[in-house]
């Protein structure tokens, strides 16, 4: 203080101590010196902490004294060591609060590691006009472009550049006419010549180093560049895709370390539509993120509603309570699936999935009523025909429609893949029963079909009618019958998936699920499968009696189903 000639810089470095101690150390609400500094600046007639005067941040002082001895009735500590080892304990103590164990356990790092603390001296950037603090990357943690990224603020400490009380500046003259930011605010490369060309040196080092993109700190004090600290830079998915190809193709990282540091959780997002982070949301529910991906559409609670609508061109989401095989074709109409119950392996959540189609599934807040055509969440009401937004990969539902974006799969993805093809041992195949499924997966690079689930080609159109034919004859005969028809679907179905395929291996699997799952079993659905069977009624009724199953997984299914109907095996 005595050094600095300045005693503004003074009381306002010891008021930004004692309001930081009595936060992390002493465990007094941050929010108590807010209020004091709102009525300072209210008072002196001002909105930015830096134009307050010397005498307004000495009373701040004794104001933030008297609070912490208000809440604690204790006095502030004054002496140093006690101030120094009351933060080395807090820095020890936080290793075991609840936000760093939800943070390792999210990151997966062992609570075993413990931390250190590191006792350096301070640099300070709110010394005057020389002086300033400032975060960069070392590349564009949004794209991942080879290009210096970050801001600063002259005369300012680092917390006001994270906490955004004042605008942060540019660091070059080049972001600042892309932002189009205000022309009084130079960028450092323009206001500090001689220390952006150090910085520049310093990013250069730092990458060759740690060879990664790097998320750095720093302050000038009066003329001089200090590194506070660095870290690898957290980045978005396409970021890190071009990071890491950018960084092999200079021969920093390896191929195989290239693929390695991308997370394939992460990858399976960008294969998806995504929220526009830009986008304003109002999430109303949380359930499970059952499959990836967002969609928005109007509200339907029927499989049917769901393909009237989708065939004549809207978006719509399938809401229900839970969905079943019957649910299939609405499945595949809509572009989305919500349910409120059922868990990460629930029908919607496999279904959708194989499907491509975000799903959030588990939803326990959402009440459906399907006599009404509504879904109640608590006090909100959202009626069919109502727009909704679900986020399959966080388990979000938002009212009202939340603009996407689509995936982009940059000429990175393709580099990376053909790399990870390069290195690994292990074969990849696709769970397909459908021409479209098959090609898909033939687009991304599987080497075969490692399952046709062939009941899926069972529930679509006439398909499904001939197979309740066959269910509900009343002998082999019957059966034998609409069996002829399902083997003329079934043959064209075979050949295109293995002309798709182009001799690679495909594994199919016959008839599997237990029969009572072509059944419907309300009585509106039976009476149109009566209808459309040319039966009676009371026969459907009566076949999904006999058929109903206690444990349907390990009931009258597979090869059980194969010995009691041969039949269908045979076809197949």
């Amino acid at each position: 203080a005595k050094r600095s000639g300045d005693r503004r810089f003074a009381f306002d470095s010891y008021r930004r101590f004692i309001q930081m101690y009595s936060d992390v150390v002493l465990c007094v609400d941050l929010a108590h010196f807010e209020k004091l500094l709102d009525r300072a600046k209210r008072r002196r007639g001002v909105t930015s902490d830096c134009d307050l005067l010397a005498e307004d941040l000495e009373n701040l002082v004794t104001e933030y004294k008297a609070k912490v001895f208000d809440e604690l009735d204790v006095h502030f500590p004054d002496d140093p060591q006690e101030q120094l080892w009351g933060a080395i304990g807090a820095v020890f103590g936080s290793w075991m609060n609840q936000r760093a164990k939800t943070y390792r356990r999210l990151n997966d790092i062992p609570a075993s590691w413990g931390t250190a603390v590191s006792v350096q001296a301070m640099v300070f950037g709110n010394m005057g006009d020389d002086c300033a603090t400032g975060v960069a990357f070392t590349r564009n943690p949004a794209t991942g472009e080879n290009e210096f990224y970050g801001e600063y603020l002259l005369n300012a400490q680092g917390e006001d550049v994270v906490a955004g009380i004042r605008t942060p500046q540019e660091l070059t003259a080049a972001a600042r006419q892309v932002h189009g930011s205000d022309s009084e605010l130079l960028s450092l490369e323009e206001t500090m010549p001689a220390i952006y060309q150090e910085l520049l040196d310093v990013r250069q080092k730092l990458e060759q180093h740690f060879k990664d993109m790097q998320d750095i700190e720093f302050t000038i004090q009066r003329g001089k560049l200090y590194m506070l600290q660095t870290r690898t830079g957290k980045r978005t998915t396409q970021a890190a895709l071009k990071v890491a190809v950018d960084l092999a193709s200079a021969g920093l990282i390896s191929h195989s370390e290239a693929v390695m540091r991308l997370k394939p959780e992460s990858l399976d997002q960008i294969l998806h539509p995504t929220l526009d982070p830009d986008a304003p949301r109002n999430v109303v529910a949380k359930g499970l993120p059952a499959s990836p991906g967002t969609a928005s559409g109007k509200v339907v609670f029927s499989a049917d509603e769901a393909e009237r609508l989708g065939s004549a061109g809207e978006s719509v989401l399938l809401v229900r309570i839970e969905t079943s095989p019957e649910d299939i074709g609405g499945i595949n109409a809509a572009k989305g699936i919500l349910t409120s119950r059922g868990g990460m392996t629930s029908h919607a959540a496999v279904v959708a999935r194989g499907m491509g189609r975000p799903c959030v599934s588990g939803a326990g807040a959402i009440r459906v009523d399907y006599a009404a055509q509504d879904l109640h969440i608590g006090e909100l009401v959202v009626r069919a025909g109502d727009m909704l937004t679900i986020d399959g990969t966080s388990g979000e539902v938002m009212l009202g429609e939340v603009a996407t974006v689509p995936p982009q799969l940059s000429g990175d993805f393709g580099t990376i893949m053909k790399w990870a093809d390069g290195l690994r041992r292990m074969q990849v195949r696709a769970n397909a029963e459908t021409p479209a499924d098959a090609r898909a997966a033939r687009d991304f690079g599987a080497e075969g079909i490692g399952l046709v689930r062939t009941e899926h080609m069972f529930f679509e159109g006439d398909r499904i009618v001939a197979m309740r034919e066959m269910i509900l004859a009343l002998d082999e005969a019957g059966r034998r019958t609409a069996l002829d028809k399902l083997l003329v679907m079934q043959r064209s179905d075979m050949v295109e998936l293995f002309a798709i395929m182009d001799g690679l291996p495909v594994t199919v699997r016959l008839l599997d699920p237990p029969l009572h799952e072509f059944i419907p079993h309300t009585e509106t659905e039976m009476a149109s499968v009566a209808k459309a069977a040319q039966v009676p009624l009371e026969r459907v009724r009566r076949r999904a009696a006999e058929l109903r199953e206690a444990n349907p997984m390990l009931g009258h299914r597979g090869c059980r189903l194969a010995v009691t109907y041969p039949e269908i095996c045979e076809m197949q």
